[in-house]
């Protein structure tokens, strides 16, 4: 056994050598240790040069929401925090899978700019997959991550899409999704630390339409939520995403939610619970994809998201380019605006990037 275990051992030291040296013409590494088994590393290193101008405060990104400001002002900055790292371990039937980035604290990441600009790593995902069964935390089931708009900012317009990450077990049959996952009351009760657990788990059910022609998913969510008084109120949403193929490489992209969906879409764009109501929620999000070359390709996107109690109205709509100078390094323009309509605010931002895949 021990002399089976330092061959094991070997091999792993040989194949990590061996990963220094790969060529950079491929995306990920996998390296093989014994039949059925490997593991692969990836992910990417993005550059982004941001100006912003307008009565919203500066981020990173836009998310759902944003800091008002009393009047316009412009920002400039270069940040590299969507860097991510992921790795891969296969053994059979059962896949492991990790993934960090360095925004951990926030949207800015936690970066000290007047000395280093050093960036708390994030875990992303952490979770283990046995054939039809995921546990950890992943994408929600309620998300079609194909459906989200290719974007120099960070996830195009998430105001309007379902973009949540968190603990779960799942269980997938073809088309078919379910899940229980984590459940949290957002905007509800915030009194005694002690009582202010929620003690049932988010229900979620998906199915997949799939051909040569994209995907179409329908989506639906149950969940208990606890008011600002502690009460206990059911909330249901819905979701339909899809990407569809339309001329050449193009390709059109699209999210509709609705109902009590909360957290779920909009990154806080909309809140679970307001005082003792459900809020009820409406999101659209739309993104055309079109390749000029090969190499080349440009998207647009538009997001709204409105709520009924709150009355909010948030949009962010982009333009963008990207060209490919090798089948890893790509670089990327975009041009946008991220408004608060409930806020009377609004910014304009152009965004560089630059991106090496690993």
């Amino acid at each position: 056994m021990l002399k089976n275990s330092l061959f094991t051992v070997k091999k792993l030291v040989l194949a990590t050598s061996l990963l220094a040296v790969t060529s950079a013409a491929n995306a990920g590494y996998t390296i093989k240790l014994d039949d059925g088994d490997s593991i692969t590393f990836g992910g990417y290193v993005k550059v982004d040069a941001r100006y912003v101008d307008g009565n919203i405060a500066a981020t990173d990104y836009w998310y759902g929401g944003g800091t008002v400001l009393a009047e316009s002002q412009s920002n400039f900055g270069i940040a590299v925090n969507e860097t991510r790292f992921n790795t891969k371990y296969v053994h059979g039937d059962v896949t492991g899978f990790i993934e960090m980035d360095f925004y951990g604290d926030a949207v800015a990441g936690g970066g000290n700019e007047v000395i280093s600009n050093s960036s708390s790593p994030r875990l992303r995902h952490a979770f283990i997959k046995y054939k039809n069964v995921l546990v950890g935390q992943t994408w929600t089931t309620f998300q079609n991550t194909s459906s989200l708009a290719e974007a120099a900012d960070f996830g195009g317009p998430l105001v309007a899409s379902a973009f949540i990450r968190q603990g779960q077990i799942r269980y997938t049959m073809g088309g078919l999704q379910l899940s229980i996952e984590n459940p949290e009351s957002y905007g509800g009760y915030r009194g005694d630390a002690t009582k202010r657990d929620d003690n049932v788990p988010d229900f979620i059910g998906k199915y997949t339409f799939k051909g040569d022609w994209g995907n179409v998913s329908v989506s639906g969510l149950a969940r208990q939520l606890k008011t600002a008084t502690n009460e206990s109120e059911s909330a249901f949403g819905y979701g339909v995403a899809g990407r569809i193929k339309t001329f050449g490489k193009d390709d059109f992209r699209f999210q509709l939610h609705g109902g009590n969906v909360g957290r779920y879409v909009g990154v806080v764009a909309s809140t679970d619970i307001v005082g003792e109501e459900v809020e009820e929620t409406t999101s659209v999000m739309v993104a055309y994809r079109h390749f000029w070359t090969d190499d080349m390709r440009s998207s647009v996107f538009f997001g709204n998201t409105t709520t009924e109690e709150t009355d909010r109205d948030r949009s962010h709509w982009g333009v963008n380019i990207f060209k490919n100078v090798t089948k890893q390094l790509s670089f990327g323009l975009e041009v946008g605006n991220f408004e608060m309509a409930e806020s009377n605010a609004d910014s304009d931002y152009v965004q560089f990037s630059a991106k090496y895949v690993l």
